[in-house]
């Protein structure tokens, strides 16, 4: 080897350096995805047992209501009893706690009560036994409220993590994300409309907001009109709805 060769080799080394190097960001930027898209994927089931959809052979759609009961529940529920159609709502333990009365109501005008945890946690870098105090809490909530022990459940956010399949199927629950979210916590009514209708399909999940987070006396006024219009535009269209129970499962209801 001569002199001359050694600004080749060093050109070359570096060159080595840089694709190595854009091969780890790259690395780390693809696991990365991977596992926003785990935690929060609307069709994702990496971390817990979960569905986006029920059966797409018949026109049916669920209307689920999240973060409640408020104040402002009964308000929807005189909304829906209007239009003659059924809903899910997944409730809060500490405001079944607080609102016992207002969550029979929303089971004895024929609606079905998931799981949204207790207090409405972010599950990310938490742990198991955090989770399942989350779920188990509300789970005792909404049954000593109502009698009846949920289903399924909807993860605060959309987020799941690391050890919720486990606690899931302790307390033997569905989680259910969405087909189609209205952002209806801050989004004015008629673009709520426009996502609904947009995300409308046979089996659809319709995620909607009845409360705000723990807030007492949510302003929900942007759901309620968003519900008035959605509904029977997407009647006219074809469509029925129904519980997430029926939607997931028609020939066992």
């Amino acid at each position: 080897m001569v002199y001359a060769d050694l600004p080749r080799l060093e050109e070359r080394r570096l060159s080595d350096d840089s694709i190595m190097k854009n091969a780890l960001w790259a690395s780390g930027a693809i696991a990365t995805a991977a596992l926003a898209y785990a935690v929060r994927g609307r069709s994702a089931t990496l971390l817990a047992d979960s569905v986006y959809h029920g059966v797409r052979s018949r026109p049916a759609i669920a209307l689920t209501f999240d973060d409640g009961p408020s104040e402002s529940t009964p308000a929807l529920l005189e909304v829906l009893d209007r239009l003659k159609v059924p809903a899910t709502f997944f409730q809060c333990g500490a405001n079944v706690r607080r609102l016992p009365g207002i969550s029979r109501q929303v089971l004895a005008a024929g609606h079905e009560i998931g799981n949204h945890s207790d207090t409405h946690p972010y599950f990310c870098l938490r742990s198991p036994a955090m989770m399942r105090r989350e779920l188990a809490r509300a789970q005792a909530a909404i049954e000593e409220a109502t009698g009846v022990r949920p289903r399924f459940f909807r993860a605060p956010y959309g987020v799941r993590w690391f050890g919720l399949r486990a606690v899931q199927r302790q307390l033997d629950l569905l989680g259910v994300m969405w087909t189609s979210i209205g952002v209806d916590w801050k989004l004015p009514s008629d673009r709520i409309v426009t996502r609904l209708l947009r995300g409308a399909g046979n089996g659809a999940i319709f995620c909607l907001h009845d409360g705000r987070l723990l807030q007492p006396r949510p302003d929900i006024r942007p759901t309620l009109d968003a519900a008035r219009l959605v509904v029977p535009a997407l009647i006219d269209r074809g469509f029925h709805f129904e519980k997430i129970s029926d939607i997931l499962c028609p020939t066992k209801n």
